[in-house]
């Protein structure tokens, strides 16, 4: 008798479990680096060319394989973490479900190079597509080197799916900085095609975490530390002020291993309440240390999800904790974020001694002259601003409509709410979102200056240089001639410095340093792929950064010239982020709604 069901061969049974583990080359590094941990090294180099679609090889000092180990490593369900159903709630390790080199080995070519402390060679195996081409001998120091050569070579459809090498590589430098910021005592090294983008010594986890981030970040860690019968939680949290829109600053780690907890989340953002200004993220990196009997890790393939047995408690702990801490530190809540900044006193006023005011008496004015008299001549530029649709004829009021060319070109539009500009005309009236139009004229001067090459630079008196960490060297190695075109001067003076001669003419000094970390943050390389180019998302970003925000007073000129620029772009319907730029109030539905 035929059957329809039938088993899977091994080959393509190790391909769909590729599919869960094996995303894309950052899924790689996560596991083998994972598995150099376990082995109890206590140095790792990661190794990498073509943001990992050529090569990666990870290389650890750790306790090695033997002969019989290397064969079975490679072979689905092979652990060496559990024996027994009991061992899933008592891991200690990253690894356990023994699919990952399995996955690895089913699309790459892999070659494998480990030694134990008890053997005098080691042992050298290498793998096509869950085929062992060849066993040998070979002379490496203790421990184990697994190189990953030519990812998704016999699945087409998922390599084409990958994206560009800038986006890929930021996925790998995020798998690489959880794993060292879950061990500081470990020395991390990381190659990106031949140069040298990480080297992490053994430390403690507040000189990682700025090794890492770079020196400026030792001013905004407030310590967080709280020992209880369930937990010990340790780490830091970012001051307030260094808040973001992103989470990329958000790592919590459980039992050293890196998780995504939207509960927990809620927790820390519940203790900054009151701290941060709307649709602002706190930063943190917090640890906690719980009985691995109190927790499910097994819920997904990644393992980055975790159930915890007592997570009510946790989330009490975690929460009063952070607000004890931010209170030690005197960080207290700010009254208005959202403050008029020229209503704030000025510095050389503040400690001065107010003056009594001097009043003015004009001992000629008569309330009961005729309406042509001095105070109707002297108050007649307020009759033409408020009230230049009305004219006044035998001391009572007629409203007479005005065309938009008899409207006096200082009254033509005006702001609202400080974030709107009204603008009137024959039969309607627009109401223009101030800050999305002047990002759309932001960003189509931008990527202009980036395909024709003809930005317009302004020479800085002196040099200013920033101080970047291994991450923004990389970005800015990857983007310099897009920032050049721009019209950026600058250059790396040293591994950690960047000399900045001058900035596009739009861009004024007082942000230039708050622009170019934006722009190197890597933050939103995640978004290339739906972009049409770098110099696109770069084009955004600035555009972003440097628009006028809500909030900001404009004068009548500056109001004006904002129409007049805003009216002159390409595309006037929407933002470079798809928002609405502009609503527009018909006379008629005016009308409707005074009925």
């Amino acid at each position: 008798m035929s059957s329809r069901i039938s088993l899977l061969p091994d080959h393509v049974a190790n391909q769909i479990a590729a599919g869960e583990v094996i995303q894309r080359p950052a899924s790689v590094v996560k596991e083998l680096l994972e598995n150099a941990v376990d082995a109890k090294a206590s140095t790792i180099q990661l190794i990498v060319k073509d943001a990992g679609k050529t090569l990666i090889q990870v290389i650890d000092n750790g306790l090695g394989m033997n002969r019989l180990d290397i064969l079975l490593a490679f072979e689905r369900h092979a652990t060496s973490k559990i024996n027994l159903a009991e061992d899933l709630f008592a891991l200690n390790t990253k690894g356990f479900r023994g699919e990952a080199l399995a996955s690895i080995a089913a699309i790459s070519n892999i070659e494998t190079h480990t030694r134990t402390s008890v053997d005098e060679v080691s042992h050298c195996l290498k793998i096509e597509g869950s085929k062992i081409k060849n066993q040998s001998l070979s002379t490496q120091p203790q421990g184990t080197s697994i190189a990953v050569k030519s990812l998704f070579f016999n699945i087409p459809a998922r390599r084409n799916f990958l994206k560009s090498d800038t986006v890929e590589l930021r996925h790998i430098i995020d798998e690489f900085q959880r794993i060292a910021l879950a061990h500081p005592e470990i020395n991390f090294l990381f190659f990106n095609n031949g140069s040298e983008l990480f080297d992490l010594s053994s430390s403690n986890l507040r000189k990682r975490i700025i090794t890492i981030f770079g020196s400026k970040w030792d001013n905004q860690l407030i310590p967080i530390e709280e020992i209880t019968s369930l937990t010990h939680l340790k780490g830091f949290v970012l001051k307030p002020e260094f808040s973001k829109k992103t989470r990329g600053q958000q790592f919590f780690f459980v039992n050293n291993r890196f998780i995504k907890s939207p509960f927990l989340n809620h927790a820390v953002n519940s203790a900054f309440e009151g701290l941060l200004r709307p649709g602002y993220h706190p930063g943190y990196f917090l640890y906690l240390s719980v009985d691995p009997k109190t927790i499910d890790i097994n819920i997904h393939p990644t393992k980055t999800e975790i159930k915890f047995e007592e997570e009510q408690s946790i989330y009490a702990i975690l929460r009063s904790a952070i607000k004890h801490s931010l209170g030690i530190f005197q960080v207290i809540p700010t009254l208005d974020f959202e403050q008029n900044k020229d209503l704030a006193i000025p510095y050389d006023f503040i400690e001065k001694t107010p003056l009594m005011p001097t009043i003015d008496i004009d001992s000629s004015f008569n309330p009961f002259k005729d309406k042509s008299s001095n105070y109707s001549k002297k108050n007649n530029h307020e009759r033409e601003g408020l009230l230049s649709g009305f004219n006044l004829v035998n001391g009572r009021e007629h409203i007479e409509q005005k065309t938009l060319i008899d409207v006096p070109q200082t009254t033509r539009v005006f702001q609202l709410f400080l974030k709107y500009i009204v603008c009137p005309l024959q039969t309607s009236i627009l109401l223009i979102d101030q800050r999305r139009a002047h990002q759309r004229i932001l960003y189509e001067r931008f990527l202009g200056s980036i395909t024709a090459k003809t930005s317009l630079s302004q020479q800085l008196l002196f040099p200013l240089e920033i101080k970047i960490n291994p991450q923004q060297t990389e970005e800015f190695n990857q983007n310099k001639d897009i920032l050049l075109a721009l019209g950026f001067q600058m250059k790396l003076k040293d591994k950690v410095t960047l000399e900045v001669m001058g900035c596009p003419e739009h861009c004024p000094h007082s942000k230039i340093e708050s622009v170019i970390e934006t722009l190197l943050s890597g933050e939103n390389s995640h978004l290339s792929g739906k972009h049409l180019s770098q110099a696109d998302q770069i084009a955004k970003t600035l555009s972003k950064t440097l628009s006028i925000k809500s909030g900001e007073v404009l004068t009548s000129t500056e109001q004006q010239t904002l129409l007049d620029d805003f009216f002159g772009c390409k595309e006037t319907s929407i933002s470079p982020f798809n928002k609405s730029i502009f609503i527009s109030l018909q006379k008629t539905e005016i009308e409707q709604k005074l009925n």
